[in-house]
């Protein structure tokens, strides 16, 4: 091969990175886009059915549990199939159990509906994982993860933004069929743009590019039950998944609760409190893209430091917000952007994490498996603040995220520690 012809498969390779990544984005926030929407309805739902936050948050918990699981079995499915088909069968079907719920107007098809999209959301994350991997090498991945998790704070601002004027104007039957219909639509364009390797177009795999470790030949033709054996089997990796079950524990509070507590609990109206969770959201994808490529720079190869310093953060913060009065509009405003980014860069690096310390033939099942228990702790963040707030008020809610702050960055910390004892026997 010559160097023209060298110039030119280099151009096309960066190229169908560059394709891979942004449809990637795309799709994910499209994800975010059919989810997030469930939040904005949550004060209007309540009061339309007459029902209480406790009601509604087994809708959360029990989505929460059905998404969990769904991200390992899709991730170990993702792993053996085409990825670009998953992620786009399962965005094409979260937009119609969104519709199905925009024509529902009693409790029992509400949780039925909102428990089958959450299986179809878990189509969404374990084939962009494994996208990532098969694209980007180790020295640049971090910052990738980083810029394509942007997506689903795009996704989530756009969401909120749409569906506070959607609630209001049309009702919240509006805020489901709108965002349904949107979905479909993207899924078609987002098949269309991907490809799941670089080999399935002729390229050379990203480990013989980058010129690093190639995963172990006997991890090429493995089963679903052996891939299974292979994560489940990762003691590094329990570790990565019982820090994400805390992780997402403060951030599915914020995610699923945060409008109706910022209206109940620091008296902000509906587009307020929508307003507030915009700047939670744009916080996000700046701490995320931000953490996510210092990690690929600083700490040699310890990347679990970051999300071990992003929590403690998060627990002080969440200690702050916990005093602020309705009248400190700045300091709430402050502490919700802090807490944005201080909560989005572990859940970036959670998937990073995951890959690194599972086999490349895995990575699709290994962060389908931390979402497994992070959404464990998303199911105790629906029902369990749900409960708290009904039974104690906001503040109990805040107190536990702060204890499960300190939690997660205990767990990082441990990882990090580890992370520094292999690196040193590496040397």
């Amino acid at each position: 091969m010559n160097i023209r012809q060298s110039e030119i498969e280099v151009a096309n390779f960066k190229y169908w990175q560059r394709r891979t990544l942004y449809s990637i984005m795309l799709g994910y926030g499209t994800y975010y886009f059919v989810r997030q929407n469930f939040s904005c309805a949550v004060p209007a739902i309540c009061l339309d059915l007459n029902i209480n936050k406790s009601d509604i948050g087994w809708a959360m918990s029990i989505g929460a549990v059905c998404y969990g699981v769904g991200k390992f079995l899709f991730g170990l499915i993702g792993d053996k199939f085409p990825a670009r088909y998953v992620l786009s069968i399962g965005l094409a079907l979260s937009g119609l159990m969104n519709i199905f719920i925009g024509f529902s107007s009693y409790l029992a098809l509400i949780i039925l509906f909102v428990a089958l999209n959450q299986c179809t959301q878990a189509m969404g994350n374990p084939p962009c994982a494994k996208m990532l991997a098969n694209w980007y090498g180790k020295n640049e991945i971090g910052g990738k993860w980083g810029l394509w998790n942007m997506a689903a704070h795009i996704g989530g601002a756009l969401s909120v933004l749409l569906n506070s004027h959607l609630v209001v104007s049309y009702g919240w039957h509006h805020v489901f069929q709108i965002p349904g219909l949107i979905a479909i639509a993207i899924s078609i364009i987002v098949f269309n743009r991907l490809r799941d390797t670089p080999k399935s177009l002729g390229f050379k795999s990203i480990e013989e590019t980058d010129k690093c470790t190639l995963d172990n030949p006997k991890n090429e033709k493995l089963t679903i039950v052996e891939i299974a054996k292979l994560v489940l089997m990762n003691k590094m990796l329990w570790l990565v998944a019982f820090a994400s079950l805390f992780v997402y524990v403060n951030k599915m509070v914020f995610f699923n609760w945060g409008p109706t507590l910022l209206q109940e609990a620091r008296g902000s109206s509906i587009l307020g409190a929508g307003t507030l969770m915009v700047i939670f959201d744009i916080a996000g994808v700046f701490g995320g893209l931000w953490i996510g490529t210092l990690s690929d720079r600083w700490f040699n190869g310890m990347r679990a430091a970051f999300p071990c310093i992003c929590m403690l953060v998060t627990g002080i913060m969440m200690s702050i917000f916990r005093y602020c009065t309705s009248g400190s509009l700045f300091i709430i405003g402050l502490c919700i952007a802090i807490l944005g980014a201080s909560m989005t860069g572990p859940m970036v690096l959670i998937g990073v994490l995951a890959t690194e310390v599972s086999s490349k033939k895995a990575s699709g099942s290994a962060a389908g498996f931390t979402g497994t228990l992070g959404y464990l702790g998303t199911a105790l963040a629906g029902v369990g603040a749900g409960k708290l707030a009904t039974d104690y008020g906001w503040h109990s809610v805040m107190l536990a995220t702060v204890g499960t702050a300190f939690c997660a960055a205990l767990l990082f910390g441990i990882l990090w520690f580890k992370q520094h004892q292999q690196v040193n026997n590496d040397e």
